[in-house]
């Protein structure tokens, strides 16, 4: 290929693949804003999406997860989100060893598949971020590394922190 041919086909945007020149710059700009997410801290202060969740047996967390099917307001104790969890995967790895055509599998995904999405949802909220930041996992392994990270992470119900000083010394009516 030509010097020249390289140059024209820069400037008509043929450079890696097929993909031009913006395509890369709209990926680019994807993931900035996902990083951006990721590092973003959560919002100071107290909780701001309700009571903090109690801790679950195993069978009380299934009947969270069926319960609150579609209800993607509240938090969900980290027990309550790993053993729902530990539930879907077990059944599904269940039925599709059982079952050779997997319809039973794909069934039962079907099935479980918003109750999945909302407890999510909810044990975000248990960290004080918003439920959808789980979008961020269709990112690749960034994305979903640091959903799992805040899976993991322990709730967040803080008190809004005052300081020494300013509890102290109260302000003073005398002007100067």
């Amino acid at each position: 290929m030509k010097k020249q041919d390289k140059v024209q086909s820069f400037y008509r945007g043929n450079i890696v693949g097929g993909f031009s020149i913006w395509h890369w710059l709209i990926v680019l700009i994807v993931f900035v804003v996902a990083i951006f997410l990721i590092v973003k801290s959560r919002p100071p202060g107290p909780n701001r999406f309700g009571e903090m969740p109690s801790s679950m047996s195993f069978g009380e967390a299934i009947w969270s997860f069926f319960k609150n099917y579609a209800r993607f307001s509240g938090r969900a104790s980290r027990s309550e989100f790993w053993y729902s969890m530990l539930f879907v995967v077990a059944v599904l790895v269940t039925l599709n060893i059982g079952d050779p055509s997997e319809l039973l599998g794909a069934l039962f995904f079907c099935a479980v598949f918003l109750p999945t999405i909302a407890v999510s949802a909810r044990r975000l909220h248990d960290t004080n971020r918003s439920g959808r930041l789980q979008i961020l996992s269709l990112l690749g392994p960034i994305g979903t590394i640091a959903v799992i990270v805040w899976y993991c992470t322990k709730a967040s119900d803080q008190s809004p922190v005052f300081t020494h000083a300013a509890s102290t010394h109260p302000p003073s009516s005398q002007s100067v």
